[in-house]
């Protein structure tokens, strides 16, 4: 039901090396920067239009099997399927490289032109075989079951299970072509606008106008100053942009309400669940083990800080600030590589030996330079390519712990690459299982060797932050959102309200610790997630609960052949659900002692936090 051929992930960026220039900085050592030639030599270069008209010539003669498909044997269903996953690889090798190419200087007009340009074209061409996937589904269960028999068919028995969920939500055909048509001009171009404003949007720190995403990292300064400075000029930033981010927060929940109305989803959560492939009781469970955690993990860990600081109080601003008395490292590149790969290899050599083909082959762009995009990501591309990472490396722990995060999920795309483009990709809520997890190879391999009090009193707390920030703090987004999208189906939200339910939501998920200064209430609008991928976001809780239980299971041996069961589960891509991938470790998601298993792992940090302080 989600025909977007340009594989939209949330927060890409990238460089194209002919014409963007470096934001090395020398003291983090050689940063590698990326190239796109891997994909295609240029914009208008002849290998991208070659492959353009080999997509055009392959879906003139697939759109052949327009009203056929009920009356195709075994054998030759099965060969339509192998062309359909043609098409598709080459459209999305195509798109990743349009939208790649675009994100890196989303202010640069000619890049937005050629992924407009390019979005449109995908657009029109994925539209010509939109017909395919709605006949499967028109077919009666016994009429199906006799198409998969054949060999060539039933190795895609994976895709068309997953396919076979949206049947009940999907329209006619030319309403769905109507919906795909329209996205370019209505969602996309909504979410484009968003994106370019974002990147060209400059904050005052002193005499310096700098970019969001540097504002952003200057929260975690040592100085208490520094931090404030830019939380103040941060909300500046937001609060010059309130309109129109309200309009286009009110017009793409209305737009989500009018398409879910149409294809008779219960909630707006609903279709973000039927993606994810996850029951909505499973997801329910996640949120309320989470809430019902706030107090023991994060109004906890808050006070303690405040304590740490000497304060009653802690300001907004001192969420992510460094202990006292801990030493501000910046962390070279080569240390942080080799960080992360001895972790990796620690648990198995395999593991590390993919992540290293990112560095050797530079699949990895890190330096932070204005236009790219804020944040980082593992773009999978297509499996006939490879991924690319971007990150934005400035040198702290944090850094690090993300570059581990990047390649956990590089590693996974790499591994479930070999299923082929229709069965490669997972749902995402097991798309973070891998990168969560490569997070916490790195962090207790660091926790292992530093016996310095303050330090390892440094490690826990950053540890824990990151949890609370991937647990606690996605479950308040995704309750932000919740809030609104139920609002928006009885009319526009001010900006005011939209202001009142995020406070309303901080307070309750961060708890009493905190001082919340009036511009905080801007803050809900730098989060791209909200707008890229509604209701994307509880996706990173489930995967660090997940992880805690996994991790729990291969720290107490407690499961045999346990990087061996790990690896299998991550080169299965998306050929299995989460029941079946869990059950060799001997876990079950759908139990909710499973999701408190998982917090209990961050209140156990705490619990040594507490001990060590």
């Amino acid at each position: 039901m989600i025909h977007d051929v340009t594989q939209k992930f949330p927060s890409h960026g990238l460089i194209y090396k002919d014409d963007a220039g470096s934001g090395q900085d020398p003291a983090f050592g050689d940063l590698p920067e990326w190239n796109l030639s891997d994909l295609y030599s240029a914009p208008d270069g002849a290998d991208l239009k070659a492959d353009v008209a080999r997509a055009e010539k392959k879906i003139t003669a697939f759109e052949s099997h327009r009203g056929k498909i009920a009356g195709l044997d075994s054998a030759a269903f099965g060969q339509v399927i192998a062309d359909y996953e043609v098409i598709g690889e080459i459209l999305g090798k195509i798109g990743s490289f349009a939208q790649l190419y675009q994100s890196c200087d989303v202010s640069d007009s000619k890049r937005g032109k050629f992924y407009q340009d390019t979005s449109d074209k995908l657009t029109e061409l994925g539209g010509k075989t939109l017909f395919f996937t709605l006949e499967i589904n028109r077919l009666d269960e016994a009429v199906l079951e006799a198409k998969m028999s054949h060999a060539s068919a039933a190795k895609y028995a994976p895709w068309i299970r997953d396919l076979r969920v949206y049947r009940a939500h999907e329209l006619s055909d030319d309403l769905e072509k109507l919906f795909l048509d329209k996205s370019t001009t209505s969602r996309t171009a909504w979410v484009r606008l968003y994106d370019e404003t974002q990147a060209v949007m400059r904050c005052k720190l002193g005499d310096e106008q700098v970019t969001l995403t540097q504002a952003l990292h200057q929260l975690s300064d040592p100085s208490g100053e520094k931090r404030r400075v830019a939380a103040k000029s941060i909300g500046v930033a937001l609060s010059e942009k309130q309109q129109l981010f309200t309009l286009i927060t009110n017009t793409l929940a209305k737009d989500k309400a009018v398409e879910d109305d149409w294809r008779k989803f219960a909630a707006p959560v609903s279709s973000r669940n039927l993606g994810n492939l996850v029951e909505d009781d499973v997801v329910q469970a996640l949120v309320s083990a989470a809430k019902d955690s706030y107090a023991e993990t994060a109004h906890r860990y808050y006070a303690m800080k405040a304590r740490w600081f000497g304060l009653d109080k802690l300001q907004y601003w001192d969420r992510n600030a460094p202990l006292p008395k801990t030493e501000d490292r910046k962390i070279a590149w080569p240390e942080a590589k080799g960080m992360v790969l001895d972790a990796y290899r620690g648990f198995t050599p395999q593991m590390a030996d993919v992540a290293a083909t990112f560095f050797d082959k530079r699949w990895i762009d890190a330096p932070a330079r204005p236009g790219k995009a804020s944040g980082a990501f593992s773009h999978p591309v297509v499996p006939s390519a490879h991924p690319y990472i971007l990150v934005n490396y400035l040198g702290s722990s944090r850094d690090v712990m993300t570059l581990a995060h990047e390649l956990g999920h590089g590693v996974h795309q790499v591994l479930a690459g070999q299923q082929g483009g229709l069965i490669a990709s997972t749902p995402l809520t097991l798309a973070e299982t891998a990168s969560v997890f490569g997070e916490m190879l790195t962090f207790q391999a660091l926790l292992a060797a530093e016996k310095r009090p303050l330090e390892r009193r440094a490690l826990l707390a950053g540890k824990v932050e990151d949890m609370l920030n991937t647990v606690v703090r996605q479950i308040a987004f995704h309750e932000f959102e919740r809030h609104v999208h139920d609002e928006r189906k009885n009319g526009e939200l001010s900006t005011e309200r939209l202001g009142e339910i995020w406070m309303m939501i901080q307070r309750d998920s961060l708890g009493p610790a905190f001082q919340f200064d009036d511009e905080y209430k801007h803050y809900w609008s730098y989060i791209s997630h909200f707008l890229h991928a509604p209701f994307y976001v509880y996706a990173y809780a489930f995967g660090d609960c997940l992880v805690n239980s996994l991790y729990n299971v291969y720290a107490t041996k407690s499961v045999p052949n346990f990087e061996e069961k790990y690896l299998a589960m991550l080169s299965a891509g998306g050929r299995h659900r989460h029941r079946e991938l869990l059950k060799p470790f001997g876990l079950d998601a759908t139990d909710p002692g499973f999701w408190r298993r998982g917090m209990n792992t961050i209140s156990g940090f705490i619990d040594q936090l507490e001990k060590v302080a």
